[in-house]
């Protein structure tokens, strides 16, 4: 594999930073493509479906060992079961179109001036599988795939979160597991065709056998259906709770909902332009019921999903809190309330600092403020049976967070 830590010289029009490319391919996946071939309604999962039988097939050929192709079948059947399963998801999605690949110049993918891959989705244009009609949940999920076998499981993690909380294509998790094991099976299909066109040596043939098992034992492992916990954050402005919300995000690979996101999109507004005031009022309180409900809704989606979620809101009051909460109870998934503080001396610094930094009104800021902490309901006697309190000012607080984060969930699985 071309996985590497090294510092290498590429020109800047060939490489890509994560943001960049999450960017890339929300703004690709919006864009209407007018010139796909006609081929019928809800026709993503007869594409799925082929291209299981292609991959399957092609790797059931060249697969010689007892447990590959024992591990290949067992895959097989999971996704043949899966593809019924989740048959009426896959009719929800739009038509296939071909990978962001396709037509552009090679990208490699960079964090940090440290090279993660020399083609940005671990997919070149000359691949079969980028000369499919997909849905475009496979460009995401190639990404996905290229960052886990390469051991860059934070990257990945954001990665997921970053792209569902920029395209609101929340409904794709319920078809990531299926895609990534497709795209984890291609994987060791292209690297088996790889030693073919070489015929290198014995070394060579094991090299690759390893990256070709790596890819399988990864489909396997996003085939286990997990028990996701819900964590829902609680806290005022100032008191950092987005901050290390998402920390646990990377740590634990959750998807984290955000209140400023979802409430902007109700509104047809981007999520990410949160600096901009906008020429509708946002905040009514029947906008914040509504905002909560869609939380609601789209937590339930992603646990559905074995997909563990975080809400970042500030979720002052009982009733916002137990909304949330029955998402992960009424799956009986464990429930984590965590109740981001710190004095007030420091949260109105910290407001006062941001709004300056985004050009605001500090004032204005800590108004707001001083209505959320009027409106704040302390934890009920149950809610403190999952809650756990987090001092924001104190050091090592996303070590400590991700800790005790880990040690409540082990618990409550035991």
């Amino acid at each position: 594999m071309d996985a590497t830590s090294a510092n290498c010289q590429t020109s800047p029009s060939t490489a890509l930073g994560l943001d960049e490319l999450i960017d890339s391919l929300v703004a690709s996946h919006r864009t209407i493509v007018d010139d796909l071939p006609y081929v019928g309604s809800s026709c993503c999962l007869a594409a799925t479906r082929s291209l299981v039988e292609d991959e399957v097939k092609q790797l059931d050929a060249r697969l010689t060992g007892e447990e590959d192709r024992r591990r290949l079948h067992g895959l097989k059947e999971w996704l043949e079961q899966e593809l019924v399963r989740l048959e009426p998801w896959f009719h929800e999605r739009g038509e296939p179109r071909p990978s962001w690949v396709v037509g552009r110049q090679a990208m490699s993918l960079f964090d940090r001036q440290r090279l993660i891959m020399s083609n940005a989705l671990d997919l070149e244009a000359s691949d079969p599988l980028a000369k499919r009609c997909l849905d475009s949940g496979f460009d995401l999920v190639s990404l996905l795939v290229g960052l886990y076998v390469r051991d860059e499981t934070r990257l990945a993690h954001y990665a997921f979160d970053r792209y569902l909380r920029l395209s609101g294509d929340y409904s794709l998790s319920r078809l990531v597991s299926v895609f990534a094991v497709c795209r984890s099976l291609a994987g060791a299909r292209r690297a088996l065709q790889r030693w073919e066109s070489g015929r290198g040596t014995a070394f060579h043939l094991a090299e690759i056998m390893t990256e070709c098992r790596r890819y399988l034992e990864l489909a396997e492992w996003v085939s286990n259906f997990r028990f996701p916990p819900l964590i829902i954050g609680v806290g005022v402005s100032g008191s950092g709770k987005s901050r290390f919300m998402a920390e646990i995000v990377e740590r634990l690979g959750a998807v984290r909902l955000c209140s400023d996101a979802e409430r902007r999109r109700l509104f047809g507004l981007s999520p990410q332009a949160v600096e901009t005031i906008p020429a509708v009022d946002i905040f009514s309180p029947e906008t914040t019921e509504r905002t909560y409900q869609r939380l609601a809704s789209l937590a339930g989606l992603l646990l559905n999903g074995g997909i563990p979620t975080c809400i970042d809101a500030t979720c002052l009051t009982r009733a916002q809190r137990q909304l949330l909460r029955q998402q992960g109870e009424a799956r009986g998934l464990p429930v984590l309330f965590v109740s981001f503080e710190a004095d007030d001396e420091t949260l109105r610094a910290r407001i006062a600092k941001r709004a300056s930094r985004q050009g605001g009104d500090p004032a204005t800021s800590l108004e707001v403020l001083n209505r959320q902490l009027a409106s704040y309901e302390d934890f009920s006697d149950e809610e403190r049976q999952h809650l756990l309190h987090l001092d924001t000012t104190a050091e090592h607080v996303g070590d400590t967070l991700a800790m005790l984060v880990e040690k409540r969930i082990r618990l409550s699985y035991s």
